[in-house]
């Protein structure tokens, strides 16, 4: 055994997603139809109930579970409440992964469209009441032109109202 062992373990970053939903092993399926994903592991207990999943997303790994109603673990498909997160994943392709995951089964939220900040961007809710926002980063701008696009863009949502 290593003498050394690295705080965080190959392949995670600081940060990773972890979710509840309601039934981990169709999420694991509808995660690798809609974003390509690679199913890492299902751990599961005697009574078949999915206790750990992972699936990596490009570079990413999303941990998820099966619901533990006794432990106030709920997926928001069953709490029937908007979830208050989104998981925002920059893609190669945003038309692409978009209508991979729409054809999976996810629901639009927002179209998928160009936006002022460079980005082609848009948001889904997958089958599992967690919101996606897909993106492709299309133009590098400096500080001030972000700024004139973004007062552009509020300008013309100011007049639309």
């Amino acid at each position: 055994m290593s003498a050394t062992v690295s705080p965080i373990p190959p392949g995670y970053h600081t940060l990773t997603p972890h979710i509840f939903v309601s039934d981990a092993k169709k999420a694991a399926e509808f995660y690798r139809k809609a974003f390509g994903a690679e199913v890492r592991g299902i751990a599961q207990a005697p009574d078949g109930k999915v206790i750990h999943a992972e699936v990596k997303i490009g570079d990413s790994i999303l941990m998820f579970n099966d619901e533990v109603p006794q432990a106030g673990v709920l997926a928001p498909t069953t709490t029937k409440a908007n979830t208050c997160v989104t998981l925002h994943m920059y893609v190669q392709d945003a038309d692409k992964t978009f209508a991979s995951a729409v054809a999976a089964g996810a629901k639009v939220i927002m179209p998928l469209q160009d936006q002022f900040w460079g980005d082609r961007y848009g948001s889904l809710e997958d089958p599992f009441g967690h919101r996606w926002s897909i993106a492709t980063h299309i133009k590098d701008q400096t500080p001030e032109e972000m700024k004139a696009a973004m007062d552009e863009a509020m300008a013309s949502m100011a007049t639309k109202s």
